[in-house]
């Protein structure tokens, strides 16, 4: 029997620095294709939960421990990454210290939520604008609205 093909699961992280006025942002240069600033995050590993993977990736790519704040939501639109259907469930984090590209990173940089680089690699855009929505409302920005589920 063939196994089933499935998306991948990739957990990401909008690593908020509190040691810093206006809280900025940890984004990443990425190394590899598809080129661009992203957020921090990777592949969730067999056997591992979305929080310690969420955990993980913000580690290996900018050194920093952080500590899990909110689930933003989950990004499953097929086409998001050009590699392949990838389902992403990004995380808030906070964090202190000084962030070091590491890993899968060519550079790193912090930001604002309002004054982001481009390009940003992926849906990343899309996902920093509802984070920005969260920051300001403390709410979570529905996904998807009832009328939109009629196109499924």
């Amino acid at each position: 029997m063939t196994k089933p093909e499935t998306p991948l699961l990739a957990a990401d992280i909008i690593i908020e620095l509190n040691d810093r006025p206006g809280r900025p942002i940890v984004l990443i240069e990425r190394r590899y294709p598809p080129l661009g600033w992203a957020i921090p995050g990777g592949f969730v590993d067999v056997g591992e939960r979305i929080e310690a993977a969420a955990m993980r990736e913000a580690r290996e790519e900018t050194a920093l421990r952080v500590k899990l704040r909110a689930l933003l939501g989950l990004y499953s639109d097929p086409a998001r990454d050009p590699r392949g259907h990838t389902v992403s469930a990004v995380c808030v984090a906070e964090a202190t210290g000084e962030p070091r590209a590491q890993d899968d990173a060519r550079h790193l940089a912090i930001f604002a939520p309002e004054a982001l680089p481009e390009p940003l690699a992926f849906d990343h855009a899309r996902i920093l604008d509802h984070f920005r929505r969260y920051r300001e409302t403390g709410l979570i920005t529905p996904l998807w609205s009832p009328d939109s589920l009629d196109n499924v």
